[in-house]
């Protein structure tokens, strides 16, 4: 895995233009698709999951969990694929999480995960697409040389 995260600068015009209505919605207005309805929940191959918006590899599958959420769990992202802050939106504040890369908003981290990490990074399906192991290793290199 590449340790460059290079950014990529978009207006919201060009993000409309590349994404579904509800990709956007859930990526670049921070919205949530409903609870057990990401096909996502039921992948079980080797690979990696990555950025719906800009294909940046986010984590891999053997870090993915079934938390009981019902939304894509894991306990550990790809080192640097990730930026922080707090939100507030429903009162109390929580830890959300953003690609590094384009700034499109991935999920939730919580401290309730299992073991090795006790976290638990709770991704909308939008926001992810599944590469298995062959094709993201092509998604990587491509990455690497765009770099």
């Amino acid at each position: 895995m590449s340790d460059t995260h290079e950014k990529i600068v978009k207006n919201d015009s060009e993000w409309r233009e590349e994404l579904e209505p509800e990709r956007y919605n859930v990526m670049f207005e921070e919205g949530t698709e409903p609870p057990g309805s990401s096909p996502l929940n039921f992948e079980k191959r080797d690979g990696f999951y990555l950025c719906a918006a800009c294909e940046q590899p986010l984590f891999e599958s053997d870090t993915k969990y079934e938390s009981g959420s019902g939304w894509p769990s894991f306990f550990k992202a790809i080192p640097g694929a990730l930026e922080f802050s707090t939100d507030y939106k429903i009162g109390v504040a929580r830890t959300e999480y953003h690609c590094s890369r384009c700034g499109s908003h991935q999920g939730h981290l919580f401290e309730d995960g299992p073991k090795p990490t006790g976290q638990r990074y709770c991704n909308n399906g939008l926001s992810l697409q599944f590469a298995p192991q062959g094709k993201a290793d092509q998604a990587q290199t491509n990455q690497d040389q765009s770099e």
